[in-house]
C-alpha cells in the first residue's frame, strides 16, 4: 500500500501543533483570556486535531490522484480557521486587534465544508471490491 506522504506530514504537524497550542491555552491562557476566548481558543484547537486525524487517515488511503484539491482545501481551511481563531481570541492578550480578519473563519470553514463534500462524493463512488 502506498502512502500520500504530504498528507502525513501535514497531519503530524497539524496535530503537534494542536497539542502545544491546546497545553498553551490550558496553562498559559487559562488566567489571561476571557471564558469566551479561551472556548474560541479551544474550538480553534480542536477543529485542527480533527483535521490532523483526517489528513493521517487520507494519507494513508488516499491515492495520488484525487489528493491534489483535498488536500488544498484542507490544509487552507483549517489554517484559515483555526488559525483565524486563534488570532481573534487571543486579541485581549496581544493587544493587537484583529477583528478585520474576522471574515477569513466562515471562509476556512467553507473550505472544510467542500472538502468534506467531495470527500463524502469520493466516498459514495467507490467500487466495492
Amino acid at each position: 500500500m502506498q502512502t500520500n506522504r504530504k498528507f502525513l506530514v501535514t497531519g503530524a504537524i497539524f496535530g503537534l501543533i494542536a497539542v502545544i497550542l491546546g497545553a498553551f491555552a490550558a496553562h498559559g491562557l487559562k488566567e489571561t483570556l476571557s471564558e469566551a476566548s479561551l472556548n474560541s481558543f479551544e474550538t480553534g484547537v480542536r477543529f485542527q486535531m480533527y483535521h490532523a486525524f483526517l489528513m493521517l487517515i487520507l494519507g494513508i488511503i488516499i491515492t495520488e490522484k484525487d489528493s491534489k484539491l483535498l488536500f488544498y482545501l484542507f490544509l487552507f481551511g483549517t489554517l484559515l480557521f483555526s488559525g483565524s481563531i486563534y488570532l481573534l481570541s487571543t486579541s485581549a492578550v496581544t493587544g493587537v486587534d484583529f477583528s478585520a480578519i474576522a471574515l477569513v473563519t466562515p471562509i476556512g470553514g467553507g473550505l472544510l465544508i467542500v472538502g468534506w463534500f467531495l470527500l463524502v462524493l469520493k466516498f459514495i463512488k467507490l467500487k466495492n471490491k
